[in-house]
Order: structure tokens, then C-alpha cells, then sequence
């Protein structure tokens, strides 16, 4: 929120439509009467869409400099914010792009024959160590740890090759040279870590990452699984509401998040309308919650643990 002149202020927000961003600034005058406008848009308003080109999720990093967004066809688009400069004192907050990479593929679960799809539904950054950033992103099955790092050098004056990268003849190497660093256009890099799979057996609907920056938790519809960043090959799962019987089913997750700062606590949501807060220093498996709300569905809402058994 900033100040403005005469008394009025301004706010910003963020809208993804198919596969349009939208940047939207709002005005308060006296009257506190909001007046939105369109300060930027980042791709094609078009009703004739590709599916692929349709966004699914944005996600801001801490900074707010970059801006993240997934779309159906398993696409990441990083837009970074441009810096104020003397000649363009105004372009500060206009967002452009600054990386696009495929983050996932279309794949085939041949033990259940089930095809699935590589629509990203969740973004998450974390918290930056270096001059490198890092995100997970997730389709239904696989979560990614991505690296994307920024190179404006490249070495040359190897030994062993060429300037154009064959291998040399080492008897024809009468001298050693020291490589040099020399400049070269920006390139921006998007490599992936890390490749955390087969611990859901339902559809990933949301990634936390955690405040003490080691690990995160990822959930479906029936599990909460707490993972290690630096270890793929294993989770814990620490929620699990899957009856023995699939016949009593009747409620769902939906949604889960780490506490901001308190890296035992964390809240996931159900189809019931019920917010559960756990405390992972209770139990190893947070089955009893340590506070819920709830709020009623309205008559005739449908349900998505109805969906699942249907």
C-alpha cells in the first residue's frame, strides 16, 4: 500500500486469466470508493485459447522481484520486475519475462493405466541463499526442485579444446594456458535438483515449504507427506484420513500450509468446510489436530469426497 497526493492511496494486485496476467492498480480516494485499472498485461485476452496456454497458478517470490506462473501445458514463465532508472522513472513494477523452461511432461501410469497430465498446480519459491534462486513446482504426481542461476561469463583458452569445444591433440600441446573469464550475453538457466516422486497416490493439490528452509510438505487428497529437500527417495507421512473402508469416505483435503515461522505447526483444509491446525511435536503422525474450525456447507453443495467415490 502507498501514499499518494491529496490524500489518496494506491494498492496493486495480481489477476491470471486463461492465459493472460493481468497487474491491477486501485485507487482510495475521500469517498473510499476503489477504482481498478489495468497497469500491465502479460499475455493474449483472446477467447480462442489454447488448453496448454492456460494458466493454473502464479506464485510471487519473497522479494516480490520475480513472478512465477504455471500453466496446463506444464510450462514455468518467471517475469522480473525492471528496476526504476533515471531515463524510465516510472517503468518500476512493470513485470517481463526473464525465463521460460518446461517444467514437466505428459506421462502414463501403466500399473493403474491412468495418463497423467502435466498442468502445473503449485509454485512454491524458496527462500534465496545465493545469487541463484530455487522453486518446487508440481504437476498431480512429481515435485521438482528447479535452479535457476543467471551467466554473463564464459571461460576460454582451454587446453585439452578448441575454441569451437573439439578435444586437441595432446601431442600437438607444447604450452599451458590458464583459461580466462570473458563476457558474454545474459543467460538465464533453469536446471532441475532435485525430483521428489512416488509418494502420492492421489492428485498433489498443494506444497509448503517450511520455515526452518529444510523441508517441505506436499498433499493430496487423502495424505499429508513431509519431505527433505535433499532427499528424493523417501517421505514421512505425517496426515492420513483414508478409511479402511473407501464405502465411509467423507471428506477430502484440499489444502495444506506451513506456519510462517513456526516450523512444527502447520493447517491443511477439507472438503467439509474444517481448517485443522497440528502440531507435529504431539505425534509423529498428526492424526488428532489441536485446534479446528469449521464452517457448515450450504444445502445441496456438492462434495468432493462425492466426486471421488463417483
Amino acid at each position: 500500500m502507498g501514499g499518494g497526493r491529496g490524500g489518496e492511496r494506491a494498492c496493486c494486485g495480481l489477476v491470471a486469466s486463461s492465459p493472460a496476467l493481468v497487474s491491477c492498480v486501485a485507487g482510495v480516494g475521500g469517498g473510499n470508493d476503489f477504482q481498478w485499472c489495468f497497469s500491465q498485461v502479460k499475455g493474449a485476452i483472446d477467447e480462442d485459447v489454447a488448453e496448454a496456454d492456460i494458466i493454473s497458478t502464479v506464485e510471487f517470490n519473497f522479494s516480490g522481484d520475480l513472478l512465477a506462473t504455471g500453466d496446463k501445458g506444464g510450462r514455468v514463465v518467471i517475469f522480473q520486475r525492471e528496476q526504476e532508472s533515471k531515463s524510465r522513472p516510472h517503468s518500476r513494477g512493470e513485470y517481463n519475462v526473464y525465463s521460460t523452461f518446461q517444467s514437466h511432461e505428459p506421462e502414463f501410469d501403466y500399473l493403474k493405466s491412468l495418463e497423467i497430465e502435466e498442468k502445473i498446480n503449485k509454485i512454491r519459491w524458496l527462500p534465496q541463499q545465493n545469487a541463484a534462486h530455487c522453486l518446487l513446482s508440481t504437476n498431480d504426481k512429481t515435485i521438482k526442485l528447479w535452479k535457476i542461476s543467471e551467466r554473463d561469463k564464459r571461460a576460454e583458452g582451454y587446453n585439452l579444446k578448441d575454441e569451437d569445444g573439439r578435444l586437441r591433440d595432446p601431442f600437438r600441446i607444447t604450452s599451458l594456458r590458464v583459461p580466462i573469464l570473458k563476457p558474454m550475453d545474459l543467460m538465464v538457466e533453469a536446471s532441475p535438483r532435485r525430483i521428489f516422486a512416488n509418494a502420492h497416490t492421489y492428485h498433489i493439490n498443494s506444497i509448503s515449504v517450511n520455515s526452518d528452509h529444510e523441508t517441505y510438505l506436499s498433499a493430496d487428497d487423502l495424505r499429508i507427506n513431509l519431505w527433505h529437500l535433499e532427499i528424493t527417495d523417501r517421505s514421512f507421512n505425517i496426515v492420513d484420513i483414508k478409511p479402511a473402508n473407501m464405502e465411509e469416505l467423507t471428506e477430502v483435503i484440499t489444502a495444506a500450509e506451513f506456519h510462517p515461522h513456526q516450523c512444527n505447526v502447520f493447517v491443511y483444509s477439507s472438503s467439509k468446510g474444517t481448517i485443522r491446525l497440528c502440531d507435529m511435536r504431539d505425534s509423529a503422525l498428526c492424526d488428532r489436530h489441536s485446534k479446528s474450525q469449521q464452517t457448515t456447507l450450504l444445502h445441496g453443495e456438492a462434495s468432493c469426497a462425492n466426486e471421488m467415490h463417483s
